[in-house]
């Protein structure tokens, strides 16, 4: 078969945001950071407030942007580089301070499915770059990395000071940032007396209020194709967040290399399209959205539920590479289905 081109879809929304126009309308403004689009609507309050705050978002954004990004020069990359270097004691912001003792937590908790040090692997396989080229890394050069088992439990983070015990770290916290602003802007909306808004950060949405009488509604995509398979209400405070290989990949040889890479095999990883969960409101809900999406899609197929508990996530949905639905009866509950209704595997 004929090896196609690359494809790079960091804009691919994994949600559709099913709101109306008309009467009443919420003030929605669109702008592109993190590599994907974002949207903001706020509903309820008179324009000049809704844009006012909706700014005050996108400013943090940037700024979010500019201090997390992977390969890009920042706070993130002078950091990574001081590791490279076995540098002791390097200083850091609180904030990076705070964001990578929660991530590791998450880290830990997942037990390294989800595990943002091993950024070097996601270099190696191309993903470090704004555009790259459909080729395989050496298995020798993946096989370096797997054994140096770079880990976030080898470092140290105190207020404004990180040190790792592995010169292999590299930190990439691609499956983090996107939930963290989530839960930035949130704070931020609030704060100016924003009641009711959906923020959506390329498929990672967060719900606050309502739109108008009715709750926010989004849309799950087709891993595979146009539209959506189902829908639900996002409710006040609650974040979702998708994982899937249709984000960041490219195909060669018919077979597709997504972002999403194991860190015990050092390799995409294969037979799984998305996942999706729902957490419940909290100060790290989207962060938590965010992160835990992707221990779920890296465990085997009998192994995904038992990652979900420990990361106390009651309600994730899981798609495999034949498209099998299995959702956990929690979420089901949440769920409406599109007409052809697909087949389901509910479980516990």
């Amino acid at each position: 078969m004929r090896d196609t081109p690359v494809r790079l879809l960091t804009a691919v929304l994994a949600f559709f945001l099913l709101s109306g126009c008309g009467p009443g309308a919420p003030v929605r403004q669109e702008s592109y950071v993190f590599g994907t689009r974002v949207e903001v609507q706020v509903y309820g309050v008179e324009k000049g407030q809704a844009r006012a705050a909706v700014a005050a978002v996108l400013r943090e954004f940037d700024r979010l942007h500019r201090m997390l990004h992977a390969w890009q020069p920042s706070e993130l990359t002078r950091l990574n580089e001081a590791i490279a270097r076995d540098e002791r004691s390097i200083p850091v912001s609180p904030e990076l301070a705070r964001i990578l003792a929660h991530a590791a937590g998450i880290a830990q908790a997942s037990d390294h499915l989800f595990d943002p040090a091993i950024g070097k692997l996601v270099r190696l396989w191309g993903f470090h770059s704004d555009t790259f080229a459909p080729r395989l890394p050496s298995q020798s050069d993946i096989e370096a990395l797997v054994r140096a088992r770079p880990r976030m439990s080898d470092l140290t983070i105190a207020r404004d000071r990180v040190q790792s015990r592995n010169r292999e770290v590299m930190i990439d916290l691609g499956g983090y940032a996107k939930g963290y602003a989530l839960d930035r802007a949130a704070a931020l909306l609030r704060q100016q007396g924003i009641a009711n808004a959906l923020i959506n950060i390329g498929g990672n949405v967060m719900a606050l209020g309502t739109k108008g009488e009715a709750p926010w509604r989004v849309g799950i995509q087709q891993p595979r194709g146009a539209g959506t398979f189902a829908s639900l209400d996002l409710l006040d405070g609650e974040a979702i967040g998708t994982s899937g290989d249709y984000q960041r990949f490219f195909e060669l040889g018919g077979r597709r290399y997504s972002h999403l890479v194991d860190p015990s095999s050092g390799a995409p990883v294969q037979g799984v399209r998305a996942v999706t969960v729902l957490t419940g409101p909290g100060e790290a809900a989207g962060a938590l959205s965010d992160a835990a999406s992707k221990p779920l899609f890296i465990a085997q197929a009998g192994a995904w539920r038992a990652a979900a508990r420990r990361l106390g996530v009651e309600l994730a949905l899981r798609i495999d590479a034949s498209g099998k639905i299995t959702v956990t009866r929690a979420l089901s509950r949440r769920l409406r289905f599109d007409e052809p209704k697909p087949a389901v595997e509910i479980v516990e």
